[in-house]
This record gives structure tokens, sequence and C-alpha cells, in this order.
């Protein structure tokens, strides 16, 4: 009897290596492999690395050890941006066969030919500058929503950041094959397609190898606007200076386009993004805020900010924390700088100490708690849409979230698994979870009334 071989996959870092593993997955299935979840036995596991903050470079020790502790004859295989960034490291952790780069990594079945464990790792890692190709991906990972990827590196040099050096230059899907992902996700009962890439506002730039835009960002959400099939399309994150007002303003009047922005800021001192290389002040940070609530009131929008930057004194971190505070913000994603080598920040004077880093950034994420607990109350009475998922918690929940990116719950019940409904907001649990009132579209569900934790 033929033996199935069997691999399990871990993500580490941002919905696009999300969509990136699903790729790598299914070049496994075609090859006849047998995918299962990562906790279960297999015969290769591959570990999808990130490399964005320090904390991701040690998750990957912590990854691989549990990977061996289910199997310790297993073939282990590290692909992802620290893999492309420090390839030799990642060789050296105990465990680890296999070292893939940024374009290797799409190739990933052509280096099974033994599957032998190695006392070193074997790295194949091209230089950043060869990965100047688009390969097109997408993950469906809840059955609910999918992400798929339009573009992928960047052409910024932000001096924090290691993402050009681990992805490569600006480059993007074609125009025609997005459509074609988006229709295919569509046959597939999926409701809701998330767009990711490392700087989607650039795209265009690539499409077809050249460096001038054949298509914007704007062609992009207007042709996708048109795709049949899709209930909606969520925008994952995009740099707020190409975040321009048109775009703004197709989103507010689109057919499809979810009321949800996150928005990296990073700083709220114009001293500090001038030394951080962004492309723009906090003025115009503000304006596009305020343009996409004036179009669209009840709008969720989400902010990335760095605490702990070299030269961020406790003035310049205030000032950051009171421009947060004054704007009309839904949460916050707060990342402590953490020293990349390779960086152009890692040579700046005015390091901050751990201990006021940590200080820091625990100030703003209970202001995050704050502003996301301001802007669920003020959704109090209103009727949303939302997408239910298809798993039930152990407590017997469905989960889901609204067009404008609120969290609820309702008690389970399999009519409104991977179902958009309408349900009215009534109240916000200990969890910070809404719950509500379904309306009710036939007899069969009119059993149904909003439950409450109490």
């Amino acid at each position: 009897m033929h033996y199935q071989k069997k691999v399990g996959f871990y993500t580490l870092g941002c919905k696009l290596n999300f969509s990136e593993t699903s790729t790598i997955a299914r070049s496994f299935e075609n090859e006849g492999f047998l995918k299962v979840p990562f906790d279960e036995v297999a015969d290769i596991y591959v570990i999808n690395t990130c490399s964005v903050t320090d904390n991701a470079d040690k998750k990957f020790g912590q990854i691989v050890k549990q990977a061996l502790r289910t199997n310790p004859d297993a073939f282990l295989i590290a692909v992802g941006c620290y893999a492309q960034l420090k390839p030799e490291t990642l060789a050296r952790v105990d465990g680890v066969d296999l070292v893939l780069g940024a374009t290797e990594k799409f190739k990933i079945t052509d280096y099974l030919n033994d599957l032998s464990k190695n006392d070193f790792g074997v790295v194949h890692s091209c230089e950043i500058e060869e990965a100047n190709f688009f390969v097109d991906s997408y993950a469906i990972g809840d059955r609910t929503r999918a992400f798929l990827k339009v573009q992928d590196g960047c052409d910024y040099k932000c001096t924090y950041c290691t993402i050009p050096l681990a992805r490569g230059i600006s480059r993007s899907d074609s125009l025609e094959n997005v459509l074609k992902n988006a229709k295919s996700i569509a046959e597939q009962n999926i409701k809701e397609i998330v767009l990711t890439g490392v700087n989607i506002g650039d795209y265009g730039k690539g499409e077809f190898g050249n460096k001038r835009h054949e298509h914007t960002f704007l062609d992009l959400i207007k042709a996708l606007d048109m795709v049949e099939g899709i209930s909606r399309i969520r925008i994952s994150s995009i740099e707020p200076n190409l975040l321009k007002d048109e775009a703004i303003f197709f989103v507010a009047n689109s057919k499809h386009f979810v009321p949800h922005f996150h928005i990296p800021l990073q700083s709220g001192s114009d001293h500090l993004l001038s030394l951080m290389k962004r492309r723009y002040k906090t003025s115009l940070y503000q304006n596009r805020v305020n343009y996409i609530l004036d179009l669209m009131p009840d709008a969720c929008i989400g902010v990335d900010v760095i605490v702990g930057f070299p030269g961020e004194t406790d003035e310049l971190f205030l000032e950051t924390y009171q421009f947060l505070n004054d704007l009309p913000i839904s949460y916050l994603h707060v990342f402590t700088y953490s020293e990349r080598d390779h960086t152009e920040a890692v040579r700046f004077d005015g390091t901050v100490p751990i201990k006021v880093r940590k200080k820091r950034s625990k100030m703003l994420r209970g202001l995050s708690v704050k502003k996301r607990r301001a802007f669920y109350e003020s959704q109090l009475g209103k009727t949303k849409t939302v997408l239910f998922e298809h798993d039930a918690t152990e407590d017997g929940y469905l989960l889901g979230y609204t067009e404008n990116y609120i969290r609820v719950k309702h008690r389970f019940s399999q009519e409104l698994q991977n179902s958009l409904r309408e349900i009215t907001l009534s109240e916000i649990d200990k969890d910070g979870i809404c719950l509500g009132e379904l309306k009710v579209q036939n007899p069969m569900i009119a059993c149904l009334q909003p439950q409450t934790d109490g």
C-alpha cells in the first residue's frame, strides 16, 4: 500500500505570509502530499517566518521545538522573510534541515529529493535583487474570507524596516490575474476578500516587469468592485500618502468595499517621522482620517504605531500619545521598536531603554482599549451586517465581524454559519465583544434571541 507523505504548515507574521503559505501548501498537494494541521504528526513541517520584530525571531525557535516534539524525525523547512535575511542563523537552529529564500520558497518541492535529517541546515537563498518577479497567492483560512495577494516588495527606505531587504522591489500582479483569482475565490462560496501586499497602495508598479504603473490602486479597487459573487472586499493596510481622496470617495460609494481602513502612522511626531523617512506628516494623516469619517461616519480606522524609536524623548512620545488621543480612530496596533540588522536606525543616537519602551507600549495599548470601547459604544443601537464564521467557540457561540470591523457573537446555529446577517447591536460583553438582536429572515430562525453572558 502506498504511503502518502504528510506536511504541516505554521505561519508567522502578516496576512501576506498566510496567503503565500497557502500557495506553497497547494504546491505540495499537487505533488501528492497530504496537508495536515501543524500539531499532528507529519513527515515535513514548513515554517513561514517573519522578521518585523525581535519577538517574531524568537518565536521561530519555539515553533521548531514544538514540531520536533510531535515528530523528532520530521524534515523541517524554514521559508519567509527571516529565512531570506538570516538564512545561516536559521540553518544553525537545531532540527532545521532546509532554509529557502525569497524566490526559492515558491519552488519548494524541487528541493525534496532527500528528506534525511541533516546535522546542519542546507541553505538555498538568492540575492534579494533576484526577487524581482511576482508570484500570485491567496489563502482561504476559515471558509468565510480569503487573503488575496495583489502586490509584493517595497521601494520605500524607512529607516527601521527590513522588508525591502527580505522581499525586494515593489511589484504587482497583473490586473487580469487579480480578477481571475477573485473570481476563483467567489466560486468557492467565500463571502469576503482581504487585499494583501507589502505596500498595496503602490499597486500597478512592476505589473508587467517594468517600473512604471500600468494601473493604479484606484483602477484595482474599481475593477474588483465589479466581480460578481463576493459580498465584501476589505483593504488590509495602506500607507497614508498612497490612500488618495479619490480612493476614499470610491470606497464610500462602492458596492462591495467595506468602511474599514488600517493606516500605518508609526509616530505622532513630525520630527520622528522625518527620522523614520516616512513620506508624510501628521497633518496629512489627520486629513485622511477626517475625510474618511466625513464620508463614512461609522468607519473603523486602525493605526500602526512604533514606540521607543531612537531619539523618542518623553516629550516626543507624549506628542504621539496626545495626537492619537485626540484623533477619532478605532484601535491601535502597537509595536515596540527592536533593533534590526542592516537598517539605518541601528546607527542612530538616542537609544531608548527597553524598560521605557515597554512602559510606553503599555500606555498606548491601554489607549487602544479605550478607543476600541468608545468606537463600539458609538455603534450600539445601530443595525449592521455581520459575516459569521464557520466554527463555533467552546462555549457555543459563533463569532463574526460587521462591515466596520466590530467583533460580534451570537448563539450557534447552522443557519448562521458563513452567512451575512443583519443585527442590531445592543451591548458589549465582559470580553469586549458585541451582542445584538438578529433581524429575522424567515420563520425557521424566529426563535433566535439575543444572548448575554449574564
